[in-house]
């Protein structure tokens, strides 16, 4: 037997749930923003259960997108520590907006719809990173728990993201920012700061870093906690490398982290200090992940190729480091100088002989 009820959302538009009943048969649920179609679809269902049609799509039926979501919350987003903080609300997103419909009803069409007003409130890429998430709860839906057998997303493109930003410090900006770093009451910030220019590393990569990962007496670090989950040997030289030899002689033997939050054996936290360092200095429109792109345009106006660069960075394909290419335009042209010297020399040689 099936009922239907009327209900309303928070922003007051009003939806029908319709359940069908059978004994002996678990119930049926979908919603509908028609009442009309709730209808259709009961009797529809009814039939197709006493007909023996309706289950092997039942478990898509049984189940909303927000029953999917609490459960990948408690069980899938824990074994995503680095991930988890930012795909939490984005998951609540798509939990207020798409969270009273079942699996089975997220249609393709449903999910875009969404997403159009996402655009208008963000950019294409932070709304590839919302569809990302949900992408996979569906991935997981379907291969684990066998709550679908088929993801939406698979008809689903992802929208075009326009190039990366390039945003560095000229040598002025990177001076007066170190120097409001070295001012900072945070103890940590300006050596998290030299090793970022110095390296390239992430701020999460260098705030996870332990000293039994730092060799300083061969110049290197491993970072074992990274973006990819692969481990990347990193240079240590220079004065970068001067100031963790500092740091170790003070280090603290209550923790191994190489820059520790203050009394506590955890990793630090800089962000506010960075900031008000950055706004001190005057700079703008400037990040701390902006850091990461200073040390790869240095390393580019220095005469790195893209591979190198991709190495340093970490980085598996060249599609990441495209952006620095423009910035190394000069040494490629001393490049291709270079080679154009090497193969007309002897002729132009020989040339000078015969006249």
């Amino acid at each position: 037997m099936a009922s239907i009820q009327e209900r309303k959302d928070a922003t007051g538009k009003i939806h029908f749930r319709v359940q069908v009943r059978l004994k002996g048969f678990p119930p049926a649920r979908a919603t509908f923003e028609r009442k009309t179609d709730a209808k259709i679809w009961a009797a529809q269902t009814e039939a197709a259960i006493r007909e023996g049609r309706h289950f092997k799509a039942s478990e898509g039926k049984r189940h909303t997108l927000a029953d999917a979501i609490a459960r990948y919350e408690r069980e899938v987003l824990p074994r995503k520590p680095r991930t988890a903080p930012y795909q939490k609300p984005q998951l609540e997103w798509w939990r207020e907006r798409l969270g009273r419909f079942t699996l089975a009803d997220v249609t393709p069409a449903l999910i875009l719809e969404r997403r159009a007003a996402l655009v208008k409130e963000t950019s294409a890429g932070n709304a590839n990173r919302y569809m990302a998430v949900l992408s996979h709860l569906f991935t997981v839906a379907m291969k684990e728990w066998g709550w679908v057998d088929d993801s939406p997303f698979r008809k689903i493109q992802r929208l075009t993201e326009p190039r990366g930003r390039v945003r560095f410090l000229d040598d002025a900006e990177r001076k007066a920012l170190l120097a409001t770093c070295k001012e900072s009451p945070n103890p940590n910030l300006y050596d998290v700061v030299v090793l970022a220019l110095s390296t390239g590393c992430r701020k999460q990569e260098i705030l996870n870093l332990r000293w039994r990962d730092v060799e300083l007496q061969r110049g290197q670090i491993t970072l074992m906690d990274t973006k990819n989950k692969t481990p990347r040997a990193v240079p240590l030289v220079g004065f970068a490398l001067e100031r963790m030899k500092e740091r170790n002689r003070h280090r603290r033997a209550d923790t191994d982290y190489c820059f520790p939050y203050p009394h506590m054996a955890k990793p630090a936290d800089i962000d506010r200090d960075f900031a008000r360092a950055r706004d001190k200095a005057g700079i703008k429109n400037f990040r701390f992940h902006d850091l990461r792109h200073s040390a790869a345009s240095y390393l580019a106006m220095g005469g790195a190729s893209l591979a190198e660069i991709a190495a340093v960075l970490g980085h598996k394909t060249f599609a990441m480091v495209q952006r620095y290419a423009h910035l190394s335009d000069a040494h490629t042209s001393g490049v291709v100088s270079r080679m154009n010297a090497a193969i007309f020399a002897e002729p132009t040689k020989q040339e000078g002989t015969a006249q």
